[in-house]
């Protein structure tokens, strides 16, 4: 494994970070698996492990695992506040305490404020105190570095990396994404200030490991067939000195395997000018091929009138970029769509709007699924679906 600095701590991070919202399921978060997982990355030199309050489940699971096996002291604990929760000073300490009782611990070492898309998110919690509840508990060691999570414009972020005096920051950020969200000038002014940044959704929620397209896939087997497309991803991120820590929702022993070679495997100006041209022309046949910039990370959901919406986004950009009957299967099985009145189809949807104050990409949910819609459910496939529950003995 190798580690970065993280200049403000002195601390030595792992290049690869363990990110715990993608835990294995079934109705639950499956804990054996996870804890075979978590303690494997551990084993190989993963020590930073990313969390949150609202990833359901995630922060009990984490600590139970880490307490258990006696490995807390091995690995740098992160996780984050719940600032929209937060409406008085006391609510601080009450979603504060709770994560320490669910994390099974004193202290976290990396503490975030979670999901900041807007300045005025900042200001509704400096308002009640949250600069003076930090220092806190930064001074009683309860909370070792400060940082915040970003999903919004790149102004915002520049605004917001001086409003506060931050330790580090997360940001989504991959070759698809060089300049959305904070971009490549935000890691870039990041780092200049001396803040270790934390990459989330380096695959783009999957869609640069097994969703590349047809294209894209051959281009790189021709540039090195012993690299896999997610391989391609993470290299292009440690090929930069602004990345300090690379998130990786790692729910499978291949997953693990696969990331480990890569990091051994990846440095700061690696890669070749040949393989960032191929990069480049990847990123071009992407930017024709998908629709929606669904990342799959699920803060829309629930949804009330039950659509699987990153089920249904994905399913309709792999109809573009796989082929249109790859996305129909899909479709078919993120959605139920053979099981019950309706599954959990875009057909469902019943434009509330609720699910677009939700999205951190601030894609105009309801407008998006009318083109799913007319892709994967136009009239003749909801006839065609009528006839298979019916020959299958499901309701219609």
């Amino acid at each position: 494994m190798q580690y970065r600095i993280d200049s403000k701590s002195g601390n030595k991070l792992s290049v690869l970070g363990f990110g715990c919202m993608r835990f294995p399921r079934g109705i639950n978060i499956d804990f054996a698996k996870s804890e075979k997982l978590v303690l494997e990355a551990i084993d190989k030199g993963v020590n930073y492990f990313d969390t949150a309050y609202i990833y359901g489940g995630s922060e009990d699971t984490l600590g139970k695992i880490l307490h258990k096996n006696a490995v807390r002291e091995k690995i740098f604990l992160a996780t984050k506040l719940p600032h929209g929760k937060c409406k008085s000073y006391e609510d601080f300490d009450k979603y504060f305490n709770e994560q320490l009782k669910r994390l099974q611990t004193d202290h976290i070492d990396y503490y975030l404020i979670h999901n900041v898309s807007e300045m005025d998110d900042w200001q509704a919690v400096v308002d009640i105190g949250i600069e003076r509840w930090l220092a806190e508990k930064k001074a009683g060691g309860q909370i070792s570095n400060i940082g915040f999570s970003f999903h919004g414009p790149q102004a915002v972020f520049l605004e917001l990396l001086d409003a506060y005096p931050w330790e580090f920051c997360q940001i989504q950020y991959n070759y698809m994404n060089e300049n959305y969200q904070a971009g490549k000038i935000g890691l870039q002014k990041a780092s200049d200030k001396g803040l270790a940044v934390i990459i989330m959704e380096p695959l783009l929620g999957g869609r640069l490991a097994g969703g590349v397209p047809k294209r894209a896939e051959h281009l790189f087997k021709s540039a090195n067939p012993d690299i896999t497309p997610a391989a391609w991803a993470m290299k292009w991120l440690w090929n930069q000195p602004e990345v300090t820590v690379v998130l990786s929702g790692m729910n499978a022993f291949e997953q693990i395997a696969d990331n480990l070679q890569t990091a051994e495997n990846s440095d700061i100006g690696a890669l070749t000018d040949n393989e960032l041209a191929v990069i480049e022309k990847v990123q071009a046949i992407f930017k024709e091929s998908y629709k929606v910039s669904c990342t799959g990370c699920n803060y829309c959901m629930p949804c009330s009138h039950n659509v699987n919406i990153p089920g249904c986004f994905a399913a309709y950009n792999a109809s573009y970029a796989n082929g249109f009957v790859t996305g129909m299967q899909q479709y078919l099985t993120s959605t139920n769509a053979l099981h019950s009145s309706g599954g959990m189809r875009v057909s469902n949807c019943a434009k509330c709007g609720a699910c677009e104050k939700k999205c951190p990409q601030h894609i105009k949910i309801t407008a998006e699924l009318g083109q799913v819609r007319k892709r994967l459910e136009p009239l003749w496939i909801r006839v065609l679906l009528g006839i298979m529950r019916k020959s299958t003995g499901r309701k219609k």
